[in-house]
């Protein structure tokens, strides 16, 4: 732990329904990348620890430790990844000295207005799940209204009184995480709501996740927003070997693990182009996250019930009966 002068460090963990915003918001208070970003709902799969060098309004220090935490949803019970997920979420805000609740703004204006998509639906019905989970957990949370860069301006303070006659929240922010606005604000409270002490991790590092579980989030980021369309969700990718090499590179094998033959082909591409252009974009991604060379394998295999494999939970950080 480093010592600075009246310093403050914490946990602060970052809940919402699914596609809120979460991992955009993350990032941008961090001020790199350090969670994976796609256009799937529920993409984040476990708690990733990121760690933010913020500043108290009157410039004093405060590492905030950001659990971006899995969407939090309504389950099927018989999915056990779903509730695996929704369980690590919960556990990260329960561990934290403050929660921020990240909305998606629009999505509520829209299903509030009676314009909604099945997917708003969904985005409020979720939302709604995660204020009865803060009510019972009674400690006061920061709310996010995210994406207010898509709401007109006279829509904004009605929006706010809505959510402050809840009385769930201490403090409510407005901002939109993708072009940064009122995340200055936010980082500013953040760093205020933490208690005194010292850090908690060194002050150049950006994130806490295991290199190996770092790179295949690299690697099925990029496997998303290549075949977002195409590819179902229940798809995954295990960093199989990571070997230094002399000359100071890293050659990394992973496999990128779907549910049925039929999908193989459509991650392999025609002669191969797809999984070349995935391989392509996440070896840039990591020789920049690393600082140098990497060399790197994928091999795509089927594995139907990879959900019900006790390893892949504990290779993810997810519990496997709850």
């Amino acid at each position: 732990m480093t010592q600075l002068p009246n310093s403050r460090a914490g946990f602060a963990a970052i809940v919402g329904a699914p596609n809120a915003g979460k991992s955009t918001l993350t990032n941008a208070l961090v001020g790199e990348k350090v969670s994976i970003v796609t256009h799937k709902v529920q993409t984040t799969r476990f708690q990733i620890r990121a760690i933010a060098m913020l500043e108290t309004a009157d410039g004093l220090p405060s590492q905030v430790v950001l659990i971006d935490t899995p969407g939090i949803f309504s389950p099927n019970e018989s999915d056990r990844l779903a509730k695996s997920m929704v369980h690590a979420a919960w556990t990260g805000a329960n561990d934290s000295q403050l929660v921020v609740h990240v909305v998606d703004a629009p999505a509520w204006l829209r299903q509030e207005a009676g314009d909604g998509s099945a997917q708003d639906r969904l985005s409020v019905d979720d939302t709604k799940s995660v204020q009865s989970g803060l009510k019972k957990r009674k400690s006061k949370a920061f709310l996010v209204l995210n994406k207010v860069d898509e709401i007109p301006h006279d829509e904004l303070l009605p929006l706010i009184a809505v959510f402050s006659e809840m009385e769930i929240y201490a403090e409510i922010f407005m901002t939109s995480a993708t072009n940064g606005e009122g995340v200055e604000t936010l980082s500013t409270a953040l760093a205020e709501a933490m208690p005194e002490g010292p850090l908690l991790y060194p002050i150049d590092q950006a994130a806490d996740i295991p290199s190996r579980l770092m790179a295949a989030e690299i690697t099925r980021e990029k496997l998303f927003l290549r075949l977002h369309d195409e590819l179902p969700y229940m798809s995954m990718v295990e960093t199989e070997s990571w070997k230094e090499l002399k000359s100071g590179d890293v050659r990394i094998q992973q496999v990128i693990y779907v549910r049925r033959n039929s999908q193989k082909p459509i991650v392999l591409g025609k002669n191969g182009k797809t999984i070349k252009d995935i391989g392509a974009a996440s070896r840039k991604d990591m020789k920049d996250w690393l600082g140098r060379n990497v060399h790197l394998f994928l091999f795509v295999k089927v594995r139907e019930n990879w959900r019900e494999d006790k390893a892949r939970y504990s290779g993810m950080g997810l519990e496997f009966d709850v």
